[in-house]
């Protein structure tokens, strides 16, 4: 009898398993219910760069880019970055075109730090953020946002400083909490790097969704920053193209180009005929699509977390983004994990357990649900939650 064939995993991936976010998707299809856990994003694309992607496919745009994208689209990007976030970039030295906000991210891991390198995170944390810091050989650190608002307390980044510490990752507004970091906690944060000497990377997936008179802040905008932050975004939640892939990371040409090296290294180049589409569609959508998107997401965040409190479940009202943590310790299922199964067998809406996003305990009595939906699904699901 032969024997049993070796596992082959590799030590940084040893620690890796599947994410409850794709473990409650699974769950989710197993009773045909209604996904709000995964941010799948199932929207309408707007008709403009639908049209534009296809010209470009039927002019079979189909052979490799540059590395870092299509001059038009960096030029896009930088146009962008001007005009909502206020930044002055150079599309030619500043801009690297990725396979999504997760391919600019893990390009940054790989181009600009060593194994061993301490990062500081913000819990409740993005999970894909913490474990491709760990896979990439460096260490996160955890600062710990206590609910309802998730305020960053003067000395907690001071508290977490060691020898190893060469970054701090900001995302805002955030995901899970929908956190908005205002000016002043930006400014400590800002003021944290300068003083240290330190890298500070931000992921700023969704910052076209912020709502009641917060702001959104790009920290390369403060003081002294350009030269030390590189500023990651996309385009899957803005314009709910989740699998198109298309991101980028924006920074001073001296941390550019190592972002850029390895990211023509491990992916050769964005979809070029989907780049083609974006950067006409960035040139001719009018700003009235981001206002009407922020207030699409305003009003689904209201009507949703309603239905919680219908049901009983406290939310933690997002600032931004289009997620909502929720208390479903009344649901008494012990942990996270027990309560989102609670709520998926006796409700068919599929949410996901708080401690995917928590490395301390305070993730126990917390879910996340997704509200990028249509308005009838999200119906829907509002009232099976009532029926709690």
């Amino acid at each position: 009898m032969s024997p049993a064939p070796k596992t082959h995993r590799s030590d940084r991936v040893a620690f890796l398993e599947q994410s409850e976010i794709r473990a409650m998707t699974r769950e989710c299809e197993r009773v045909n219910g209604i996904n709000l856990g995964q941010g799948v994003c199932p929207l309408p694309a707007p008709a403009k760069l639908l049209e534009a992607a296809a010209g470009a496919i039927k002019a079979d745009r189909s052979t490799y880019s540059r590395f870092d994208g299509i001059e038009a689209l960096r030029k896009a990007i930088a146009e962008k970055l001007h005009r909502y976030n206020g930044m002055d970039v150079d599309p030619q030295r500043e801009v690297v075109t990725t396979v999504g906000s997760a391919g600019a991210f893990a390009c940054t891991l790989q181009g600009l730090f060593n194994p061993g390198d301490e990062i500081i995170v913000f819990e409740p944390f993005y999970g894909y953020h913490l474990n491709a810091i760990r896979v990439s050989g460096c260490v996160p650190k955890v600062v710990r946002l206590k609910k309802p608002d998730w305020h960053l307390e003067e000395g907690a980044l001071q508290a977490l400083k060691t020898d190893r510490t060469r970054a701090v990752l900001v995302n805002t507004p955030a995901n899970p909490s929908g956190k908005v970091f205002d000016r002043q906690e930006m400014e400590q944060i800002a003021s944290f790097c300068r003083r240290h000497d330190l890298l500070a990377v931000t992921d700023e997936i969704y910052e076209y969704m912020v709502f009641d008179g917060h702001r959104h802040i790009s920290l390369a905008t403060l003081d002294d920053m350009w030269q030390r932050t590189v500023t990651i975004s996309g385009f899957s939640k803005t314009f709910a193209i989740t699998g198109w892939r298309l991101g980028y990371a924006a920074a001073p040409a001296h941390l550019a180009e190592p972002i850029g090296l390895v990211n023509d290294l491990f992916y050769i180049c964005a979809p070029t005929p989907l780049q083609h589409g974006l950067a006409l569609a960035l040139e001719i959508l009018e700003d009235s699509y981001y206002d009407e998107l922020c207030e699409k997401y305003r009003r689904n965040r209201d009507f949703f977390c309603d239905a919680l409190r219908d049901g009983g479940l406290e939310p933690l009202v997002p600032q931004g983004s289009y997620y909502i943590l929720a208390d479903v310790s009344s649901l008494d299922a012990g942990d996270s994990k027990g309560a989102a199964m609670k709520l998926l067998e006796r409700t068919g809406v599929t949410s996901v357990p708080g401690e995917a996003f928590f490395d301390s305990d305070a993730g126990k009595d917390l879910v996340r649900f997704c509200v990028a939906q249509p308005w009838d699904v999200l119906q829907e699901a509002a009232e099976r939650i009532c029926a709690l």
